[in-house]
């Protein structure tokens, strides 16, 4: 239909000049030790499939994907088949600064996601948004978007897009 713009149109942007960073809750996990072998729930499988659903078509080709080294964070990553690295000092514990760090925020150009746990993520929004510490909580399965580009020399920072899989499931 001419004259309506797809969802793509919305997000599209010069990824070259840009640079996206996705943050990536990972889905509903089951309880029990070691942490690091928790494994997704069924509902978390279908949590991580419903965002993996909504990313996949907004995302480039040349998407980089960082994930901690978790069974859970991996099994959610997963769910976008596509090509992911684990990269250990994402894992629990992690700090905001080293997010940024790895995925060379703001430099980087491009898309960068990122999966990986609470209460990093939520520090992490934080400090992109607020430019200073702060606790925000994140749901699982969730993601946030933010872009950085610069613009008539000043750094332009947005929230493209906060999903939550509760708002993907209905």
């Amino acid at each position: 239909m001419a004259g309506t713009l797809s969802a793509n149109a919305v997000f599209a942007l010069p990824w070259e000049q840009v640079m996206e960073l996705i943050l990536w809750r990972h889905a509903e996990a089951e309880d029990g030790m070691p942490d690091s072998a928790r494994k997704l729930t069924s509902h978390g499988l279908k949590q991580a499939q419903a965002v993996a659903e909504w990313l996949t078509p907004r995302l480039p080709k040349a998407a980089r994907i960082i994930v901690s080294p978790t069974s859970r964070t991996r099994q959610t990553a997963e769910a976008l088949a596509a090509r992911f690295e684990i990269i250990d000092e994402l894992g629990p514990g992690a700090s905001a600064k080293t997010i940024l760090a790895l995925a060379n925020w703001p430099d980087a150009k491009g898309t960068v996601v990122v999966v990986g746990h609470q209460p990093t993520l939520g520090e992490t929004a934080a400090l992109i948004l607020s430019g200073g510490p702060a606790e925000w909580n994140m749901k699982k399965g969730a993601i946030w978007w933010f872009s950085h580009k610069e613009k008539e020399g000043d750094a332009v920072v947005n929230l493209r897009a906060s999903i939550s899989p509760d708002m993907l499931l209905q």
